[in-house]
């Protein structure tokens, strides 16, 4: 990928009357995507647009909110796999009883890469939420061979920034992708009468040490108080039981839809 001052010299040197083999040449890019420069009026915004995490920091112009509420998604329920010519493909997996959540996850691509076509997969129960860029590595460095919880998952320090900005988003793309909102239920006996008694509880599981440290640290930043629940098939479930740390999830994040 070539940014637009590069694409801009090469196009000036071959209108100066230079051929495309001299201009290729002198700066060291094909004849073939020149070729392809010159024959356009002008390059469409998906071939031309630059990396929007260079020079370590997210781009400006993408909202720092809904990129943090997508890495709590990628961290959950993303991959990222590569493809022909080094296009890769971001897949987010989301379950069809919750149509609010798909609605978001396109929401939120659409915001980070406003050029890119976002689409939808569908499967048996779950539908994965697609969108194909050279960049989506550059956006999520986590990226690597083998499941998450196999492999180290540490933020970059502009991602931290990010995080420690836009806590809720962060924590709300990561309850969307692996976590809950549910009624649990016990029993008191009061004045010799058994009575059953509700309360509303969030759950986040997640099999990687790493996510759930990212997790729970968050939670701590906006002072949620959460606990440790029995594990589960190999996954670490975090508790968020006490009545102010629910009503102050309910009133950032609330249950999925």
């Amino acid at each position: 990928m070539y940014d637009m001052t590069a694409r801009q010299r090469a196009l000036d040197l071959y209108a100066s009357g230079l051929t495309f083999s001299q201009v290729s040449r002198a700066t060291g890019i094909s004849r073939f995507s020149i070729r392809q420069w010159a024959s356009r009026a002008a390059p469409s915004p998906r071939m031309t647009i630059e990396c929007p995490a260079r020079d370590s920091r997210l781009d400006p112009s993408r909202p720092q909110a809904d990129y943090a509420y997508l890495l709590g998604l990628y961290l959950g329920d993303g991959c990222i796999s590569e493809g022909r010519r080094r296009v890769f493909a971001l897949r987010i997996a989301c379950c069809d009883a919750w149509p609010g959540l798909i609605l978001e996850c396109e929401r939120a691509i659409s915001a980070v890469m406003p050029h890119n076509r976002v689409s939808r997969v569908h499967a048996p129960g779950c539908t994965s939420v697609v969108s194909t860029s050279k960049h989506w590595p550059c956006l999520f460095p986590q990226h690597g061979p083998g499941p998450k919880h196999l492999r180290p998952i540490r933020l970059t320090p502009w991602q931290q920034e990010i995080v420690d900005a836009h806590p809720w988003e962060f924590l709300r793309g990561l309850i969307h992708s692996d976590g809950c909102r549910i009624t649990n239920w016990t029993t008191r006996t009061v004045g010799g009468v058994k009575k059953r008694y509700e309360y509303p509880r969030y759950f986040f599981t997640n099999t990687s040490t790493d996510i759930i440290d990212l997790f729970t640290a968050t939670l701590n930043a906006v002072g949620v108080q959460w606990k440790p629940a029995s594990r589960s098939n190999g996954a670490f479930n975090i508790s968020i039981a006490r009545k102010d740390s629910v009503a102050l999830m309910d009133a950032h994040i609330g249950p999925k839809y």
